[in-house]
């Protein structure tokens, strides 16, 4: 079953549910998905109905059009600068960026990135924040940050080094260059690369397969590997204690451990 939740398909940001994986798509195709301030509004509040909504399971980012998510639209951004609008970029950081971010990288439940196109900037950020990043074979990475004279958001410093080795990460954020799918494959950006004909399969494939699972064992593992990262192993030891407390309480653990004596394959419910 299919449920719109946007007023509008005309809207900025569109969000439908179908057997409990919540798609959120960035819909300024005209504008490559650039980030302008209606946009960044309302795909936090997307982000975090998702995030406290029970009924779904798995989450899957992408955007309309040509492009994933080219960043933070610069003309708006531009019209700041001139003081011809009023929006500081450290406002939109603190207000939009930031908790958008927060809200990917630690709700409750798998996240994945289909990035059908160019991300760029808070772009990039966004789908590095995610669990899974399926690329179509005709997207690429650009960090874009300090190309404008900017210090880098939306998670980067936290997400990339993390992903591919401080190194690396520097080299990314200091001299910006489009990382091809098949290089962000090679460097661990990419968990799968597509042609754009089976793209579609594949980001469905992924997201039934999570939302079929273990909902509270997944979330508990992604909170889990997120706080040990800056944590040392006695609180990290001590976190996942708590996770495990939380997690043998399920009634999916238990239908696993039925199924298992019984030698069939468990139904997980998510909860």
């Amino acid at each position: 079953m299919t449920a719109p939740l946007t007023a509008s398909e005309t809207a900025p940001v569109l969000l439908t549910v179908v057997d409990s994986v919540a798609t959120i798509t960035l819909n300024r195709p005209d504008a490559m998905n650039g980030l302008d301030v209606a946009t960044k509004e309302l795909l936090l509040e997307t982000v975090q109905q998702v995030a406290d909504d029970p009924t779904v399971r798995c989450v899957v980012l992408t955007g309309s059009g040509r492009a994933f998510c080219v960043g933070q639209d610069l003309k708006e951004h531009l019209a700041g600068l001139k003081g011809e609008a009023d929006i500081p970029l450290s406002d939109t950081v603190e207000k939009h960026y930031n908790p958008i971010v927060h809200a990917i990288a630690t709700m409750p439940k798998p996240v994945v990135a289909a990035v059908n196109g160019v991300a760029a900037g808070a772009g990039a950020s966004l789908a590095f924040a995610a669990d899974f990043r399926i690329l179509v074979d005709s997207a690429g990475y650009n960090t874009s940050f300090a190309g404008v004279a900017l210090s880098c958001d939306t998670g980067s410093s936290w997400t990339l080094p993390r992903l591919v080795g401080t190194a690396k990460a520097m080299e990314l954020l200091y001299f910006p260059r489009t990382v091809t799918a098949q290089e962000a494959l090679e460097l661990g950006l990419a968990t799968q690369v597509v042609p754009e004909e089976g793209f579609k399969a594949a980001v469905g494939e992924l997201a039934t397969r999570l939302a079929a699972g273990p909902t509270v064992a997944f979330g508990s593992i992604r909170q889990a590997v997120a706080n040990s990262a800056a944590h040392p192993l006695d609180e990290s030891l001590a976190f996942e204690a708590e996770k495990m407390a939380l997690t043998g309480g399920t009634e999916d653990h238990l239908a696993a451990v039925d199924a298992f004596v019984a030698k069939e394959k468990p139904v997980f419910q998510g909860r």
